[in-house]
């Protein structure tokens, strides 16, 4: 593999260095009010941030996968509540739109999504269907032009500032997995409702929601890709969505080694920086070893992706490690803190919290260790 940055990728590497400057000391206040200020998501779109996967036809960037990945560790090493919502936007909206949509679809909806003035947001989870997405209970009954949504989702990234929703449905209950199909739902819309926000642990910045349906009427052209084919679009867009979140975990661990550095050198105990002490030497070497090595894994992922390669093995392979070493890493950076660690004054308090997310969503840890195993027992060993 070529570890060598494209020009493009270092150009959207340095872009987004730049905005993150910008981003980072704003942080902890948007986590405390658990919300991104509108102004700052309008400045993003007018920087290209909402369109870098759209394409150029439309308005977006139109970047390719790894450069799409290093973009977004520099944004969630700064902060990781603003980039978790350009993440959902791009990987799993305007990717979708783009992929599987009508031309009709792309002209009405690109061009605002790659602006910003149109906010996307996924919704697959339901309370009775997490990990198991092919049991979602949500139905889509064909009503003569129209389909009749109803049931609930939650988890919704970015479902109180969106204006449209990838919404996956069952329109054949009896054909499970089979069954699902996906439509591209606006707010407003009659029928829809969209709840309270969830108070989170971590990620606070980032709105969250649960949203809800009944006789919500939606138009046969709604219809994203096939009839009964929503689940392969959901499956074929988490392994890009994982090459994002490990993007994220990369940053949040990044941030956390570089705090624990400044730290370890400032802090003077028993007559000496603590960073002299060999325990302390190893729990950064340690973070060092593990952000290096998530970040290759991240990448590898996405050079796979972004030469149309299939990559489900690698880039849950990417998602489950760059996760783990960035709760390691987080862990390590408060302890190496001591009790300033547990407080809000200092960032790493933030990055705590922000880290446990990405072990759970978009595929927990758990499922990602089985779907390596599965791709592994069927001969697709690296």
């Amino acid at each position: 593999m070529d570890f060598q940055l494209t020009e493009t990728a270092m150009t959207a590497r340095d872009a987004a260095r730049a905005f993150a400057e910008r981003l980072k000391p704003l942080a902890g206040a948007w986590d405390e009010a658990e919300a991104i200020p509108d102004e700052f998501l309008r400045e993003g779109g007018r920087l290209g941030f909402f369109g870098l996967l759209a394409p150029e036809e439309y308005g977006g960037l139109g970047l390719d996968a790894l450069s799409y990945a290093v973009a977004m560790e520099e944004l969630a090493r700064a902060n990781a509540g603003y980039q978790g919502c350009l993440s959902v936007h791009n990987s799993l909206v305007c990717t979708a739109v783009s992929r599987f949509g009508t031309p009709e679809q792309k002209s009405r909806y690109l061009p605002k999504l790659a602006a910003g003035e149109l906010i996307g947001a996924y919704s697959l989870s339901e309370p009775g269907a997490g990990s198991d997405a092919g049991s979602i209970s949500a139905t889509g009954v064909s009503v003569g032009d129209d389909f009749k949504v109803d049931g609930e989702k939650c988890w919704v990234s970015n479902g109180g500032i969106a204006g449209l929703f990838t919404v996956f449905v069952s329109t054949s209950p009896a054909s499970a997995s089979r069954g699902i199909s996906c439509f591209l739902i606006e707010k407003g819309t009659p029928g829809f409702t969209i709840g309270r926000k969830e108070k989170k642990m971590g990620l606070r910045a980032s709105d969250t929601r649960a949203i809800s349906f009944k006789d919500c009427r939606v138009p046969r052209s709604s219809l994203l890709g096939s009839l009964h084919g929503g689940f392969k679009i959901a499956m074929s867009l988490l392994d890009g969505g994982r090459v994002g979140i490990g993007a994220q975990a990369v940053g949040i661990a990044q941030a956390a080694l570089d705090e624990a550095v400044a730290y370890a050198k400032a802090r003077k105990q028993f007559g000496r920086s603590i960073s002299e002490f060999q325990l302390i030497q190893a729990k950064i070497a340690d973070m060092a070893v593990g952000v290096d090595a998530a970040r290759l894994l991240v990448r590898r992922a996405a050079a796979l992706l972004a030469r149309g390669a299939r990559c489900t093995k690698e880039a849950s392979m990417a998602k489950l490690f760059a996760t783990t070493a960035a709760n390691r890493a987080v862990y390590d950076a408060l302890q190496i803190h001591g009790g300033n660690g547990y407080v809000r004054e200092f960032p790493v308090e933030r990055y705590f919290r922000d880290a446990r997310a990405g072990e759970i969503y978009e595929g927990t840890s758990e499922i990602q260790r089985l779907i390596i195993a599965r791709e592994v027992l069927r001969g697709r060993a690296s």
